[in-house]
Parts: C-alpha cells; sequence; structure tokens
C-alpha cells in the first residue's frame, strides 16, 4: 500500500506534509469526490473483506468505492500515514422508518485530534447526509456546510448527529417539498461514543450485513458521489442528481430511470466505476 497511490485514487495531488485542519479538509473533500459509497459487490455476488489489503485493492486499485466500513476504513488507514492523531468510533444510525436509532452499531466513523480539538471525520455516510468538511465534537454548535446545516447533541456521553434538511424542488412538481415534512426539518442521521474502537470489532456486523435479508443494503444497490455541486445517486434503477441549494433553502432533485444498458453506462460515466461481475439492481 502506498499513501501517494492513494492521493493519485483521490485526484489529489498536492504534496501533504503537515497534519493540519486545513491538510484534513482537503484530503477528506477529495476523497468524498472521489471515491462513491457504494454495495454494489454484494449485488455483483461479491464477497466484502473488511481487511485492509482487500479494502485498498478494491478501492485504490480497482477504482471502486465502498460502503462505511471500507471507506473510513480507508482513510484511517491514510490520516496514520500522515502522523495524524486518528481513531475509530462506532455508530448507531437512526431508522426512519422505525422512528429510532438501531440497536446494535452499524456504522463507523473516525475522531481526529487537531491541536487539541477533536473532530468528526465520516466519508461512509453517503447520499444527502455526507458531510463535506471535517466537522468540530462539539455539543450544540451549528456547523453550516454546502449539503446544509450539521450539528451534534451530547447528553450523558452519547453523542446525536443530525442535520437540518431543506426542501427540495423537483422540476416535474410545481411546489417545493419536504421528503417528510411531519417530522420537521431535524433529521436524525446517527449516535455515537467516544469509545475507541478496532476494525476488527466489525468484522461480524460486515458478515451480517451481507447475509441478512431484512437490511436496506441487501434490498437496494446503492452508489452515491459527492460532486462540487451536490450529489449523484443511483439506486436500483433510478439515477438522482441533486444541486445543493438551487434556490435559497431548496435543492434542486433531478430523477431519471434507467434501463439495464444505461445503469451501466451511467456507473461509468457518473461514478468512475467499471464493475467485473455482473450486478443486478
Amino acid at each position: 500500500m502506498n499513501i501517494q497511490e492513494y492521493f493519485a485514487r483521490i485526484f489529489c495531488n498536492e504534496s501533504h506534509r503537515d497534519a493540519d485542519l486545513q491538510t484534513l479538509t482537503v484530503i477528506f473533500q477529495h476523497h468524498i469526490q472521489a471515491i462513491p459509497f457504494e454495495n454494489l459487490s454484494m449485488h455483483c455476488g461479491e464477497t466484502i473483506k473488511l481487511d485492509l489489503q482487500s479494502t485498498y485493492d478494491k478501492i485504490v486499485r480497482k477504482k471502486r468505492g465502498g460502503w462505511c466500513l471500507e471507506s473510513n476504513h480507508l482513510l484511517f488507514w491514510a490520516l496514520q500515514e500522515l502522523g495524524y492523531d486518528v481513531c475509530i468510533l462506532g455508530g448507531n444510525s437512526y431508522n426512519p422508518a422505525e422512528r429510532g436509532y438501531t440497536a446494535e452499531i452499524n456504522h463507523i466513523l473516525l475522531k481526529v485530534v487537531i491541536e487539541g480539538n477533536s473532530y468528526i471525520v465520516d466519508a461512509g455516510f453517503g447520499g444527502a447526509y455526507q458531510a463535506w468538511q471535517p466537522l468540530m465534537l462539539i455539543s450544540g454548535k451549528d456547523q453550516p456546510q454546502i449539503p446544509g446545516i450539521f450539528r451534534f447533541m451530547e447528553d450523558n456521553g452519547i453523542w446525536y448527529f443530525e442535520k437540518v434538511k431543506r426542501k427540495h424542488y423537483i422540476p416535474e412538481q410545481s411546489v417545493p417539498f419536504t421528503d417528510t415534512p411531519e417530522l420537521g426539518n431535524i433529521r436524525k442521521i446517527y449516535t455515537f461514543t467516544l469509545e475507541p474502537r478496532h476494525i476488527d470489532d466489525f468484522q461480524e456486523l460486515n458478515t451480517y450485513l451481507q447475509v441478512s435479508p431484512d437490511n436496506i443494503l441487501q434490498k437496494k444497490s446503492i452508489c452515491s458521489l459527492q460532486t462540487t455541486e451536490g450529489l449523484y445517486a443511483l439506486v436500483g434503477w433510478t439515477f438522482t442528481k441533486v444541486k445543493y441549494n438551487y434556490m435559497e433553502d431548496v435543492d434542486l432533485v433531478q430523477i431519471t430511470t434507467l434501463t439495464d444498458e444505461e445503469v451501466e453506462k451511467t456507473l461509468k460515466d457518473k461514478f468512475n466505476i467499471v464493475l467485473e461481475n455482473k450486478l443486478v439492481p
């Protein structure tokens, strides 16, 4: 594994030497705009392994993406290589359908300490809830970014991560709408504690997500990538392009339904992904 090869993969050609916040922000933004959040392996009959070498080969050499366990693990390795004080944390994601957080840890995120300040760095949430910059770990403070306003709330050692939602404007519909207005404009994302974890703590989860029929990753083939303006998302045969803050507090959302042939072409053109095995969306 080679850090320069990783930099080439994320199209980051500056030679970063200082393990400071500015460098962290640049690397993070390049990472999320080059490496898609995707679970396509499990819809191509491939097994996802959680060891670092497999993740590195898949994402860096084969130019694939990965889900949180892979993308954040790779980022963890890169930041360690660059001398950052970084550790892995475990999160419990929010399930809107059940209006609650999962009982078991099902997400991985990173905490980076720079000059005594802690930041949460998470390149593995994907979609519209992906932050674009490291977030300072501070309770109750609004942290506005291009995707929206993010916030942490801490209660008794448990941290809650949430985002203020914007309205969506879909050209086919004349009125901007929020997808779940009755829940208000706060979208809960996940909870976590500051207990340091090891990647091996997630081996069981990695296996479970690939065999359990009732989780969203089994039910849907997902690929999303942050762009300079918003994001691309391919879920099944549905391709969505989002432009953030198209109008004040309104995101532009364009939705297209694709054919099987267009799915393959879209993966190549929009996500830079060429699959080795046949995808069953």
